[in-house]
C-alpha cells in the first residue's frame, strides 16, 4: 500500500514542476523583422505609376535585400515589381501610338493658360463670366466673332522685365501703344461705329511676379452692359489693292490728328497748335505721295484724283496755318483746310473704293467712351 507523499506548508501541496521563481524575467517576446523601406517606396510608385522604371528597380533591389537580410515586405516589393511592369508598358505603348504628344500638348496648353485671358491672341473674341471689361479677370470663352462677344484683340506687346513698373506706367504704355496699333487691324477708321472703344488687358502685380509681361489691345463696346457682334478686322488680308493703298494713304492724315495738343483752345497754347497744323501739312504730303503713286481702277481713277486736288489745297492752307502770327489767321487758315480734309471728294472717292462713307466725329479723340477701360489679369 503506497503511502501519499508528505504534505507541505500549511494549505500548499506540490502541483507538478516547481513554477518559476519571483525575481527571475521571462524570456522576451521575439521581435518582428522590419519591413524594408524600399519595398513599400516601389509599391508606392507602382500604384501611382509615375516613374515606372524606378518602381521597377526599386522592387527588384528590395527583393534581393529582404533575402538576404531577412526582412519583411516581399509582398509589397513584389506587388510593386508587377504594377510598375505593368506601367511601363502602358509608357512604351503610349509612345509608340503618339498619345504621349497629345498629353504633352495637354500640359503646354495648361502651362500656357488655355481658356484664360493669358491665352488670347489676335484675332479672336470672347466673353467674360461678369460680361465687362474694367476690374480683374482670369477667365475668358472664346467664341466666334460673328456671335455676341465682349471683346475682339487687335494686337499685344510685351514690357520690357525688371520689377513691377506700377499701375500708373502700365495705363501709360497701354494708352500709347493700344490705341497706335488699332489702324494696323483696322484700318479704314470709317467703319468703326460709334459705340466702339479700345480696351487692354495689363498684368496686375501678382500676375507680374509669375512672369506676366504682356499687354492685350482690344476692342469692346463703349457701354459696358452691352456687346459687340461681328469682326472689326479690317487689313491687308481683307482688302482689295486700291481699297489697301488707299487706306494705307488715309492713315499719314488719322496718325497727325490724333497728335492735336491736349488742350481745348488754341489761345490756350498756340503754339502747339501751331506745330500740330505743320504735322497735319506734311502729313498730307505723304497721302498725297501714296495716292499719286497707285494705278488706279477704271472707276476710281477720276474720284481720287479730285480728292487729291482737295488735298493739295488742304496742304497749304495747313501750312499757312503753322505759320501764323495771331489767332484770327491760324483760325482762318484751319477752318478752310479742315474743310477741305472733310471735303465731299474724300466720300465720293470711297464709294468709288466699296469703302464706308459716313465719317468718324475727329473731335472725340482717342480717349474713349469710359473712364476706365482697363482690365487686369
Amino acid at each position: 500500500m503506497s503511502m501519499p507523499p508528505p504534505p507541505g506548508p500549511r494549505g500548499q501541496y506540490p502541483q507538478g514542476p516547481c513554477p518559476p521563481q519571483w525575481g527571475h524575467p521571462l524570456p522576451p517576446y521575439p521581435r518582428q523583422a522590419p519591413v524594408n523601406g524600399l519595398a513599400i517606396a516601389a509599391f508606392v510608385l507602382g500604384v501611382l505609376c509615375f516613374v515606372p522604371a524606378v518602381g521597377l528597380v526599386l522592387g527588384l533591389v528590395a527583393l534581393a535585400r529582404i533575402r538576404r537580410r531577412g526582412e519583411r515586405g516581399k509582398g509589397f516589393a513584389v506587388a510593386g515589381s508587377v504594377l510598375s511592369s505593368v506601367g511601363l508598358a502602358l509608357w512604351v505603348l503610349t509612345l509608340s501610338t503618339g498619345a504621349a504628344g497629345d498629353l504633352w500638348d495637354g500640359f503646354r496648353d495648361a502651362a500656357r493658360g488655355e481658356d484664360t485671358a493669358y491665352s488670347l491672341e489676335k484675332g479672336q473674341c470672347f466673353t467674360t463670366p461678369g460680361g465687362s471689361l474694367q476690374g480683374v479677370t482670369y477667365d475668358v470663352d472664346e467664341v466666334p466673332c460673328e456671335k455676341a462677344h465682349d471683346g475682339e484683340v487687335f494686337a499685344s506687346f510685351a514690357l520690357p522685365d525688371g520689377s513691377y513698373p506700377g499701375d500708373r506706367e502700365i495705363t501709360r504704355a497701354a494708352d500709347d501703344r493700344c490705341y497706335a496699333l488699332q489702324d494696323a487691324y483696322a484700318m479704314d477708321r470709317w467703319a468703326l461705329s460709334d459705340d466702339v472703344d479700345v480696351y487692354y488687358l495689363t498684368p496686375t502685380a501678382a500676375s507680374w511676379r509669375t512672369g506676366d509681361r504682356e499687354i492685350t489691345c482690344l476692342f469692346g463696346n463703349t457701354d459696358e452692359r452691352d456687346t459687340l457682334t461681328g469682326s472689326l478686322r479690317n487689313d491687308g488680308a481683307r482688302l482689295d489693292p486700291d481699297q489697301h493703298t488707299y487706306l494705307l494713304a488715309e492713315g499719314h492724315l488719322n496718325r497727325a490728328m490724333d497728335e492735336v495738343p491736349a488742350a481745348e483752345a488754341v489761345e490756350d497754347d498756340f503754339a502747339g497748335y501751331r506745330v500740330w497744323a505743320g504735322r497735319v501739312s506734311e502729313a498730307l504730303r505723304g497721302e498725297i505721295a501714296v495716292l499719286d503713286g497707285h494705278g488706279w481702277s477704271a472707276g476710281a481713277e477720276r474720284p481720287v484724283a479730285e480728292l487729291t486736288g482737295d488735298l493739295r489745297a488742304a496742304r497749304e492752307e495747313w501750312g499757312l496755318a503753322a505759320k501764323a502770327a495771331d489767332l484770327d489767321a491760324f483760325y482762318e487758315h484751319y477752318g478752310k483746310g479742315y474743310d477741305l480734309v472733310v471735303a465731299d471728294t474724300t466720300v465720293t472717292a470711297r464709294k468709288a473704293l466699296g469703302l464706308a462713307t459716313t465719317a468718324p466725329d475727329h473731335e472725340s479723340g482717342g480717349d474713349g467712351g469710359g473712364d476706365d477701360t482697363r482690365l487686369e489679369v
